[in-house]
């Protein structure tokens, strides 16, 4: 089922409780809350697709997953991840365990496993660096990691409290949560090991928040491994089952997703969010807007820019900035995936041991030094629905760092029309990138049916990023300083919600849609969703 109404075909009309703008995971999970509470909700989608980073796109005879590439934290239904999911899905999503190693590291020829279960990856982890001194930095790692997570619940759960009451509250709370969120992942490591290796390994994962160590916040890199620790797991018939999973508990309340629905402007009755403005000029009025487009977005492009409060936005933006923009090569293989012993690891590929010296060295030269980050992802081997979908095909994604402004001079051309020269750069970037795949598995060299190369500018134009990014606002130690990343604007009945006011990936977009929503609803929904 991926036939949703498209705005092209017919536009909604009527009164609603709450429009959505965008509908990625963020949006999606604040829709389908706000339903399960009776809400009528309206959610207006760019792309002419839903789903935002989980959707799916066809080519020839295969599928791939533009953003979900795995996903922790669903080991336990105990716990809140797998428990909010089963609420909004109404249990229809099921979860294909990745198995024993979720993430190869690879230096050259050596390659460290991360495997699952936190005991176990001690284990693995101390047998790799077999010292005492190594030991004991892996266990006052572990330590720091697990005080991150205790100390975030207060800074993530705070987030829901307006106004100053909530400023005031939030800088009580979350002084234990700033001490590892205002500094370095590497200032971190290095107060705990002089282990370049260790220090190398441990920050293996780096690629999913998108900042090298001496750029990124601890705070960041302890919830993203965290979220691991446990293993991966992957969304059985693909990760547009989440959409589709979501969207009958939304129509069931009387709301609806639409397609092909790009939002122009927030329409504004003094200080008061009424409705949005499509480009046809075509109004939607509702009770409450909650834009899940990203902060930039919805401030710089969505609230018109002759509105009192318009020069007071500047103050959000401190300490933030866009996260990094990235190419992915989408590869399909005429082979299935047994036949071709294709794993269900994924793998992180690294020049050396020092990632920040990897990125700097790439930047400076890009056509002699090698990529300093490459992830490869083998998404038919961990779905075990994709032979009966696609039987005797396989496929692989292969992701690397691409800056936005190396592509800056095709950005006012349009898609699949870029000319010539971008598409001769594209070619070079996927053989440099396929090479990559070849020196981890090559007997893959000569299977290659298919390959299509995505740059920043495709991001930008399917999500509508200003700069192509893939995490939304960087994960720098000044990023968890900035005060104004909560459900609440400084416009009544305003919302955000989404990646942004959270953290990135799919967790975070997953729990902003339960802060923005218990936030609307000032109810505690964590109880309901336990319960």
């Amino acid at each position: 089922m991926r036939n949703f109404p498209s705005y092209k075909q017919n536009k909604p009309s009527g009164h609603y409780d709450a429009i959505v703008i965008g509908s990625g995971l963020g949006g999606l999970t604040t829709a389908a809350l706000l339903s399960k509470q009776g809400q009528k909700v309206l959610v207006l989608e760019k792309h002419y697709t839903i789903g935002g980073f989980t959707h799916v796109f066809k080519r020839k005879d295969y599928e791939w997953d533009v953003g979900i590439h795995y996903v922790g934290d669903m080991h336990n239904d105990r716990k809140l991840m797998p428990r909010l999911f089963g609420y909004i899905t109404q249990g229809k999503l099921e979860w294909q365990d990745m198995g024993e190693v979720y993430d190869k590291i690879v230096f050259g020829d050596k390659t460290y496993d991360l495997v699952k279960g936190r005991k176990n990856l001690v284990a693995k982890l101390k047998s790799e660096f077999d010292t005492p001194e190594n030991h004991a930095a892996i266990d006052r790692y572990m330590e720091a990691v697990k005080n991150v997570i205790v100390s975030s619940k207060d800074f993530y759960s705070m987030k829901v409290v307006p106004g100053l009451v909530g400023k005031w509250i939030r800088k009580w709370t979350s002084r234990k949560f700033h001490k590892f969120s205002d500094i370095s992942t590497l200032e971190m490591l290095k107060s705990l090991t002089d282990n370049e290796k260790l220090i190398g390994v441990l920050c293996g994962q780096y690629g999913d928040y998108g900042l090298p160590p001496a750029q990124s916040s601890f705070a960041m890199h302890a919830i993203l491994v965290n979220h691991y620790f446990n293993g991966g797991y992957f969304p059985v018939g693909g990760s547009a089952k989440i959409a589709e999973s979501i969207y009958p508990l939304v129509r069931a309340a009387g709301g609806d997703v639409y397609s092909n629905a790009e939002v122009k402007g927030i329409i504004f009755e003094g200080n008061k969010a009424v409705g949005v403005r499509m480009p046809d000029d075509h109004e939607l009025k509702a009770d409450r807007i909650i834009s899940n487009a990203g902060v930039f977005n919805t401030f710089q492009k969505l609230i018109p820019k002759e509105h009192p409060l318009y020069p007071k936005l500047e103050r959000h933006f401190d300490g933030l900035r866009a996260s990094v923009a990235h190419s992915c090569l989408y590869i399909g293989l005429k082979k299935n995936s047994k036949e071709l012993q294709l794993p269900t690891s994924n793998f992180w590929i690294y020049p050396g041991y020092d990632h920040d010296k990897n990125v700097s060295e790439y930047l400076t030269n890009p056509d002699d030094k090698p990529f300093p980050v490459v992830y490869i992802s083998f998404p038919s081997s961990k779905d075990p629905d994709w032979e009966k979908r696609y039987p005797g095909s396989s496929t692989i994604e292969i992701i690397s760092l691409a800056p936005y402004d190396w592509f800056k001079a095709w950005e006012n051309t349009r898609w699949g029309k870029r000319g010539e020269d971008y598409e001769a750069l594209k070619e070079k970037w996927s053989l440099k990138l396929l090479e990559s795949l070849y020196q981890q598995l090559p007997h893959l060299r000569g299977q290659i049916d298919y390959y299509e190369l995505s740059t920043p500018l495709s991001t930008k134009n399917f999500t509508g990023y200003q700069s192509g990014e893939i995490y939304g606002l960087e994960h720098s130690p000044s990023r968890f300083r900035n005060e104004h990343l909560t459900p609440h604007t400084p416009f009544k009945n305003l919302y955000l919600t989404g990646q942004d006011i959270v953290s990135c990936g799919i967790g975070g977009a997953l729990m902003s849609g339960l802060i923005t929503s218990s936030a609307i609803l000032k109810k505690n929904l964590i109880k309901t969703i336990m319960k």
